[in-house]
């Protein structure tokens, strides 16, 4: 299983990024897979999942602002982060499943929010 996140950077509060993670050793479109994210001195906290179905669901938090979605064809999945906020600041991984917390998971991409 290989997990490689992209995307993250500088951000002001109430901006936007969109979060990629390339998947290759198995099989990824008859995988679940989920977003999750660590702040600094935070555990890790669970954000969004999308099953194989395209069913999401995501944290209360987050949900109406991140977008989880799939391209199945590019083995690949992104987060949408719309109205970013500076709680929403973390390294933010990708991960194979549905299962938290997450056995694997990439290497992570960093998420600053800041003005």
């Amino acid at each position: 299983v290989r997990l490689m996140e992209s995307g993250g950077g500088l951000v002001q509060p109430g901006g936007s990024l969109t979060l990629s993670c390339e998947a290759s050793g198995f099989d990824f479109s008859s995988n679940n897979m989920m977003w999750v994210r660590q702040a600094p001195g935070k555990e890790l906290e669970w954000v969004s999942t999308i099953y194989s179905t395209g069913y999401t669901s995501s944290k209360g938090s987050v949900a109406g602002r991140f977008t989880i979605s799939r391209d199945n064809a590019k083995n690949t999945l992104y987060l949408q982060l719309d109205s970013l906020r500076t709680d929403d600041m973390a390294m933010y991984y990708c991960a194979k499943g549905e299962t938290f917390p997450p056995a694997e998971r990439g290497q992570g991409t960093q998420v600053t929010v800041s003005s």
